[in-house]
């Protein structure tokens, strides 16, 4: 039968190795190739000031916010008290205020949240999320879901409406167990169902799902005629909770990178058949994963975010981002997270949170990205109350791309 091996995916066209000091990657240079055609960094406000006749800055973002639910009771009302917030030493009056003051300074026109307002018997994400922003006074009223998780952290869009219009349209046919095990399944089945992959290699097919299913969303910006699929991810983690001993904490970490990637192998199969149609997508999100994060990368060759970005495909197929760079002692690298790590008794900074452009975006709209870090960010680190805001509000930062819209599509 002809299925999809995990080790097929991974495989493909491997990146080559460092040989040498002056010996560049394939990575390396797809990455200088991006931040030379698309600019790192935004600038800090988000005027859409007109460029040029009828092109107008848009700001796309995406934000883990930590343990949202926590700030809201089982009817979505908003508790802004002196209780503990999911941060450590939070209140959930400090959190509020925080995220709020963020959202308002990023000023971005969608905003994807992950670790969303929980929907439940009794709760409702988009009415959670629509609620906060009018206590907040920020012009992102409008709000959208898509299949419901089955923790409390969902995956929600926040949106002005004046410029944004959003629909949530999953795509693919759900896909069930027993149709899974026929010979040819559908390659990209829709992301609350199953999906069949080889992941050791034993010939035996095994069914993935996402606890968190991706927001798939039709999103139509200042009336312009053909819509962007966007595309909202909070994959796997790859932490070993509930391990028992280091032996146990690597059993656990093995099975869920390869969860992880499972995850992301699906995520693709989605992006290759929006790519193959020609449709303008952006992909954004906690891919909780990142090129060098783990020792679990050496053992599968590639990271998770390196099978979504497919950098190393055709340039029709690969999806941009100017983050994707493989650490080196001589080099520092960019973070969008910050844990605090017992073992090491200090900050751990990671590199998981993304958001990526297909390529007629990326070579249209003068892309420019920015991470929101306390600490790496010049106006954030001298911003004092903005610098606390960002800390206080999420172990996450803020990762925003600016386009010009419609540019020249």
């Amino acid at each position: 039968m002809n299925r999809p091996r995990l080790q097929q995916i991974i495989a493909q066209d491997q990146p080559d190795t460092d040989s040498g000091p002056n010996q560049k990657t394939r990575m390396d240079v797809w990455h200088r190739q991006t931040v030379q055609a698309g600019g790192m960094v935004a600038s800090g406000s988000n005027r859409n000031t007109d460029r040029n006749s009828g092109t107008r800055r848009l700001r796309i973002a995406t934000w883990n916010i930590c343990w949202f639910a926590s700030l809201f009771d089982d009817q979505d009302r908003l508790v802004a008290d002196d209780g503990s917030s999911g941060l450590y030493g939070v209140t959930r009056r400090r959190q509020a205020e925080a995220i709020a003051r963020v959202i308002a300074r990023i000023d971005a026109d969608l905003l994807a949240i992950i670790e969303a307002p929980n929907t439940g018997k009794t709760q409702s994400t988009t009415r959670a999320l629509t609620r906060f922003a009018n206590t907040a006074d920020i012009r992102q009223t409008g709000g959208l879901t898509g299949f419901p998780s089955e923790t409390e952290q969902e995956i929600a869009l926040l949106f002005d409406p004046a410029r944004i219009k959003a629909r949530h349209v999953p795509v693919g046919a759900p896909l069930g167990e027993e149709a899974a095990a026929t010979a040819n399944p559908d390659p990209a089945p829709r992301f609350d169902s199953v999906y069949p992959l080889d992941l050791d290699g034993d010939g035996e097919i095994d069914l993935h799902r996402f606890s968190k299913p991706p927001l798939e969303a039709e999103v139509r910006i200042d009336g312009h005629e053909i819509p962007v699929r966007l595309i909202a991810v909070h994959a796997k983690s790859k932490a070993p909770h509930g391990a028992q001993s280091e032996r146990d904490a690597a059993r656990i970490s093995l099975l869920n990178r390869r969860k992880q990637l499972a995850q992301c192998a699906w995520l693709r199969a989605r992006l290759d058949q929006h790519l193959t149609d020609g449709d303008h997508v952006i992909a954004l999100g906690d891919f909780n994963d990142g090129p060098g994060l783990d020792k679990y990368e050496r053992v599968f060759g590639r990271s998770g975010i390196e099978i979504v970005a497919a950098p190393d495909s055709p340039a029709s197929m690969q999806m941009r981002t100017p983050f994707l760079v493989p650490p080196r002692p001589s080099r520092g690298r960019p973070a969008t997270a910050r844990f605090f790590s017992r073992q090491k008794d200090g900050f751990i900074n990671a590199l998981i949170d993304f958001v990526m452009l297909s390529p007629d975006l990326y070579r249209q709209t003068r892309p420019a990205w920015r991470i929101w870090h306390p600490f790496d960010d010049a106006e954030c680190y001298e911003d004092e109350r903005l610098r606390r805001d960002l800390l206080d509000a999420s172990d996450h930062f803020p990762v925003t791309v600016d386009l010009d819209w419609p540019g020249t599509l």
